[in-house]
């Protein structure tokens, strides 16, 4: 086939639009504004209040809802975007945000009713109450369809009865959104509902001690004989596991961004150590071995950028994007423990002291490869998508 027209040229545009460039550079902001305190939150277990209240008001928790409910409907991308810059400075303030927006915010704008929408989205978008995500239990981790925890109908409301672990928020949230075995089915028996937390029943248990993200307060949550209204039970009865499953290629979209800052903030600590070692007439001194573990972790920093705006990208168009997302998450978070533990290693005895930023990174890391689907579990997630893309 021949032609005398040239055949339009597909550019793949690598480059944020000018209004998602301007709202990075508005989230830098706020972060350098608000977010001075990162090593005072984490040395006192203390939850960054002052910090979340600031990021309500300027609008950061209602990136994922539409306008009709007083969202900006911005979308995964621009959640992506901003995530990596608030966790590049608090870990702890970055996780609150991310579980906030996309485990509940996003769920709820999906699956819940425009009457469900109506009821909490005023008080969610507006930062006057933070949600929760309850999934895990004691023997319900990366296999979520053992969960325990149960909600029989009785007349017009359920009868909730279990426990939660593991909350993010769980002590600050309160609303949460629990998933809770509705019939004996392992998978289809699984139901999701909107829980309050001033309902009698509901209470908050141990609070866990942590390595890092220790500003961010993981609790228990317990469920005792709660009446949940049929009204707070979101889409159809059985339909909890699909929910879950949809809202957690969201979820890890938030902590690959989260393991993005944490990894960049170590880039940028020792591109600063090695830019500081020079001879007399300013030449660098830096040793070999150290500039190509730069080299090497920024090369893979802008890579794995890429690989969590594609995701986003697909879920903000509406594309599945499971596999995509378990290749951000898994990639993102060994790259945020390997750049923390190589920074902590090229800094010697002051990123080992306790004294730098850098020491809370490596132990902020960690969580990244456990929650939101630990690293072999994305692999799994991974595998099975291109064995069967169906």
């Amino acid at each position: 086939m021949t032609s005398s027209a040239a055949p339009a040229v597909q550019v793949a545009d690598f480059q944020l639009s000018p209004d998602l460039q301007q709202f990075r550079a508005f989230v830098r902001d706020y972060a350098q504004q608000h977010l001075g305190n990162a090593a005072v939150y984490d040395a006192e277990a203390k939850f960054p209040r002052d910090a979340i209240q600031a990021a309500a008001k300027l609008g950061l928790l209602r990136t994922t809802v539409a306008k009709a409910h007083g969202g900006s409907a911005m979308g995964n991308l621009a959640s992506c975007v901003m995530l990596e810059e608030i966790n590049a400075v608090c870990v702890s303030t970055g996780v609150t945000i991310s579980v906030h927006n996309s485990l509940v915010n996003s769920l709820l704008g999906k699956w819940g009713t425009e009457a469900q929408q109506r009821r909490w989205f005023p008080k969610l978008v507006t930062g006057e109450w933070l949600g929760a995500y309850c999934l895990s239990e004691a023997y319900s981790g990366s296999d979520a369809a053992a969960l325990r925890c149960e909600a029989k109908r009785v007349g017009d409301h359920y009868v909730m009865n279990g426990a939660k672990l593991w909350i993010t928020t769980g002590s600050e949230a309160q609303l949460f959104v629990v998933f809770a075995r509705t019939g004996p089915d392992r998978v289809k028996g699984i139901s999701a509902f909107v829980v309050e937390k001033s309902w009698p029943g509901v209470g908050v248990g141990k609070k866990e001690r942590k390595l890092g993200l220790r500003g961010s307060p993981t609790t228990e949550i317990v469920l005792d004989n709660v009446k949940v209204p049929a009204d707070c039970l979101l889409a159809q009865e059985g339909q909890g596991f699909t929910i879950a499953l949809d809202t957690l290629d969201g979820g890890r979209l938030g902590i690959a961004s989260q393991s993005l800052g944490v990894a960049r903030s170590a880039v940028e600590m020792m591109r600063d150590h090695l830019a500081a070692q020079v001879d007399q007439k300013g030449r660098s001194t830096a040793s070999q071995a150290d500039q190509w573990t730069l080299a090497d972790l920024a090369s893979e920093l802008d890579a794995y950028r890429f690989l969590i705006w594609r995701a986003a990208i697909l879920r903000d168009q509406g594309v599945r994007c499971s596999t995509e997302a378990a290749m951000a998450k898994s990639c993102a978070s060994r790259l945020a423990n390997r750049a923390a533990r190589a920074a902590v290693s090229m800094l010697g005895s002051q990123g080992a002291d306790g004294t730098h930023p850098v020491e809370r990174l490596l132990r902020d890391a960690r969580i990244t490869e456990i929650y939101e689907g630990a690293t072999d579990i994305q692999r799994l997630v991974i595998a099975r998508g291109l064995i069967n893309p169906a």
